[in-house]
């Protein structure tokens, strides 16, 4: 009796989440090279999770393919609480782009939570006659793929952003990708492309500098940083928003209330003042929504993608 109750509350331990890993280390797979971006803020939140749930937690940058191989490993991993995946929207555009992923991004891997979002803002370089949304649409229609955007790479965030503009208005520009969001941030400071839809993050420090020139934030609420910059839809175009995010995710079976205690966790290390203040100083919005509402919101987005790359007639290369 007494090897029969110990089974069971053992049992109990583990459905209700408290027994996460069974005292393994737990690994945070990140799909990127160490350094910063993805990596710097799956870092900052894995810290205080740790200690959250009083377990140790080990960031394993798996870099290649456009973070696919990383979210290969993770999809592949046992569902047993120990895998942890730290995405971005390439997650999604991915889904949206590549006809063949050796994965189901949305039934081998199960959303914990959405950590944070952040808008991209059109920015242009100042000697373009542009102030305005209005003003980038007539000089585009006047100049019919003269207008070049861009981009940190095919198939990144800001080349759909820029496809998706282009899309909603009617235009067409002329696409320049980049390695990188600095070198291309470089060239449209230096003249050698005239407009981008860049991170928050990336570009905000040449907007303060009036190197840049902000015209529209692409997220339904203006951001914290720049109060004065219209939104897309204030601008005039109904409907359109298109945020950067960061998302985690565990392989799918993995047992419910695992996947809530996770969720709980994330949400209390972003609750932290440090944490906050550092990821809110790159203009990031928190959110540490439920598993449920994040796997709605990621179905969403690999719809949205979808619809940007078909329309636009982009295929990963």
């Amino acid at each position: 009796m007494r090897t029969m109750l110990m089974s069971l509350a053992l049992a109990g331990s583990i459905a209700s989440g408290d027994a996460l890993a069974q005292g393994r280390p737990m690994r945070l797979i990140v799909p990127f090279p160490p350094g910063p971006g993805v990596d710097l803020i799956a870092r900052t939140v894995s810290a205080p999770l740790s200690q959250i749930l009083g377990q140790q937690i080990v960031v394993d940058n798996r870099p290649g393919a456009g973070s696919v191989i990383g979210a290969d490993l993770a999809a592949k991993s046992p569902p047993d609480g120990n895998t942890l995946l730290f995405v971005n929207l390439g997650y999604a555009i991915n889904a949206a782009m590549m006809a063949k992923l050796p994965y189901d991004p949305l039934r081998d891997l199960a959303p914990v939570t959405v950590v944070a979002t952040q808008p991209h803002i059109l920015v242009v370089n100042p000697a373009v006659p542009v102030k305005a949304v209005r003003d980038l649409v007539a000089l585009a229609k006047s100049k019919p793929g003269e207008v070049t955007y861009a981009s940190a790479g095919n198939g990144t965030g800001p080349h759909l952003v820029g496809e998706m503009f282009s899309n909603m208005v009617g235009v067409r520009m002329n696409h320049i990708p980049y390695k990188g969001a600095n070198p291309a941030l470089v060239d449209v400071i230096g003249g050698h492309a005239q407009i981008m839809f860049a991170t928050l993050v990336s570009s905000l420090p040449h907007v303060q500098s009036a190197k840049l020139r902000p015209i529209a934030v692409t997220s339904v609420k203006r951001a914290r940083h720049l109060p004065d910059v219209p939104t897309m839809i204030e601008s005039g175009i109904p409907d359109f928003e298109a945020v950067g995010w960061y998302m985690v995710l565990v392989p799918a079976r993995t047992p419910a209330p695992v996947t809530a205690r996770l969720q709980a966790g994330v949400a209390e290390a972003l609750a932290d003042p440090t944490v906050r203040e550092r990821l809110s100083g790159d203009g990031a919005e928190l959110v540490a929504n439920k598993p449920a509402d994040a796997m709605r919101f990621l179905q969403t987005e690999i719809k949205r993608w979808g619809t940007v790359a078909k329309t636009a007639g982009l295929k990963s290369e």
